[in-house]
């Protein structure tokens, strides 16, 4: 966590701060995150037998899943750089670094799988950061708000692929199980912070725009 607190403490021009999250998204889509001292948590499983349907399947979805963290990792620094209190910035901050591990775990099992990540990060990377910065400039309380419903979302679409994945497949399982209990923390953060509640079509633009990305993410 020294990493957050120097950013907290430390006075960053816009400059500075762009300069900032170019690096980190260089770091997203072709480097290797700063991840935090977690472990993974399928470090220590063995690798099961998946017949050669069910593994393409079950790397298509942790395909999705990296791609979703690569949105997080835009969202939130997104929401950093135009976030107006220093506390709530600091927030952003340190969930995208615990994101960072998700995005690492999910690179490892994907490579594990011998598939790929999306094509299509990029893009998805820099929508993601327009609307981060976005609801950061609307205020905190909704910037918290959108935290709050990414992350239901987020947890919805984990379940989803729970059901998916089969029994035996405990790696994938075990990073999925993780994921979820990451994200309900971060949406239980953000909402005691003083998150709003957004309003109705924008929760639904929310779902569109996540529906497409899981649909393409899983072919490209």
């Amino acid at each position: 966590m020294m990493k957050i607190d120097a950013m907290s403490t430390r006075r960053y021009s816009p400059l500075d701060r762009l300069l900032i999250n170019a690096d980190h998204a260089m770091r997203t889509l072709f480097g290797r995150p700063q991840t935090t001292a977690r472990s993974n948590p399928a470090s220590n499983l063995a690798e099961t037998e998946l017949r050669k349907d069910q593994r393409k399947h079950v790397a298509r979805l942790m395909r999705i899943n990296h791609t979703g963290e690569v949105c997080a990792q835009a969202l939130y620094q997104g929401q950093a750089l135009t976030a107006k209190l220093p506390d709530t910035r600091q927030r952003m901050e340190q969930s995208a670094e615990e994101e960072n591990d998700h995005l690492a775990w999910c690179e490892t099992r994907l490579e594990e799988l011998g598939d790929h990540k999306s094509l299509l990060n990029p893009l998805w990377y820099a929508g993601s950061f327009a609307m981060g910065a976005a609801a950061g400039l609307a205020g905190d309380k909704w910037s918290l708000g959108f935290v709050v419903e990414t992350e239901r979302q987020v947890e919805s679409h984990l379940d989803s692929h729970l059901e998916q994945i089969p029994a035996q497949d405990e790696k994938s399982r075990a990073i999925l199980e993780q994921m979820k209990v990451d994200e309900i923390k971060h949406a239980q953060v953000a909402k005691s912070a003083g998150g709003a509640d957004l309003p109705g079509p924008v929760r639904l633009a929310m779902k569109v725009t996540s529906r497409v990305m899981t649909r393409t993410v899983y072919w490209v």
